[in-house]
C-alpha cells in the first residue's frame, strides 16, 4: 500500500505555487491593444405603418407596403448580407362615444431589419427607402463581423504587448523572462455581457416620403471606423536576478 503524500512536506515546484520563489520569480503583466478599423457590415431598421377604419383594411394596406419594400431591398442581391422582420403589430385606436369606447381606427407596424456590406448601395437604397409614405428608417449602425480578422490582430498584438512588457521589467531587474506560466483572456473568469452588435453609430431618420417628382438623390455616408480591443493578463517565471 503507498502511504499518502503528506502536503506539508512534499516539495512544491514554482509552477505549483501561487507565488514566485527566489530560485524561479514570477511576474505578472496586462497585455492590450486597440485598434481603428473600417467597418464591415451596416444595419438599417425600417418601420413600416399602415392605417385603416377597419382591422382589415389597415392589414391589407400593411401587407402592400411591406411587400413593396421588402421586394425593394431584395433588389440589392448580395449587397445585402441579412433581411429580417424583428415584430409586427395591429394596434386598435379607441375613442370615448358617451359612456362607452369605440375603436375609431386600427395602426398597422411592421419592424424589419437589413444588413448591407456594400456601402455605396446603402446610401441609395435608404433615400429609395425614406421615399416611401408611412416608411421609418433608422440608422445606419456599423459593425464588424463576427469573425472578422480585426479582432484576431487585435488578441495577438495584446499578447505580444504582454511579452514585451514582461521582457521590459525582466531588463530593469537584469534578468530575462524563462517560462510562461498563465495567459488568461480578460473576463474569461468573470464573463461580461455581450456588447451590442453594433456598438458606435451615426444614427438618423426618414420618415414620411418626397412627391413622385422631386426624387432625393442618393446619400452620400460616411463610415463610422470602428474601435477594436482586447486585454490579456500573463504571468512569467524570471531567471533570476542578481540584485
Amino acid at each position: 500500500m503507498t502511504p499518502t503524500p503528506d502536503p506539508a512536506t512534499t516539495p512544491q515546484t514554482a509552477t505549483d505555487l501561487p507565488y514566485g520563489t527566489p530560485t524561479a520569480p514570477r511576474i505578472a503583466v496586462r497585455g492590450e491593444a486597440h485598434l481603428e478599423v473600417d467597418p464591415e457590415i451596416a444595419r438599417l431598421d425600417i418601420t413600416v405603418t399602415a392605417r385603416g377604419t377597419d382591422r382589415r383594411t389597415a392589414l391589407d394596406d400593411l401587407t402592400r407596403r411591406n411587400t413593396t419594400v421588402l421586394d425593394l431591398i431584395k433588389s440589392y442581391g448580395e449587397a445585402v448580407t441579412a433581411l429580417e422582420t424583428s415584430a409586427l403589430s395591429i394596434t386598435p385606436e379607441l375613442t370615448r362615444h358617451g359612456r362607452a369606447e369605440r375603436i375609431r381606427s386600427y395602426h398597422g407596424r411592421v419592424h424589419i431589419t437589413a444588413e448591407l456590406t456594400d456601402f455605396t448601395a446603402l446610401g441609395e437604397l435608404t433615400t429609395r427607402l425614406a421615399d416611401h409614405d408611412l416608411t421609418q428608417v433608422g440608422g445606419p449602425w456599423w459593425a464588424l463581423r463576427p469573425d472578422s480578422p480585426a479582432h484576431r490582430q487585435a488578441r495577438t498584438r495584446a499578447v505580444h504587448d504582454a511579452v514585451q512588457r514582461a521582457r521590459e521589467y525582466a531588463e530593469a531587474l537584469g534578468t530575462d523572462i524563462a517560462a510562461l506560466v498563465e495567459l488568461a483572456d480578460i473576463g474569461a473568469e468573470a464573463p461580461t455581457p455581450y456588447p451590442a452588435p453594433f456598438p458606435g453609430s451615426a444614427r438618423m431618420a426618414f420618415a414620411g416620403a418626397a412627391s413622385a417628382e422631386d426624387t432625393a438623390p442618393p446619400l452620400d455616408l460616411e463610415p463610422q471606423r470602428q474601435t477594436v480591443t482586447a486585454q490579456v493578463n500573463a504571468r512569467f517565471t524570471l531567471h533570476p536576478p542578481r540584485l
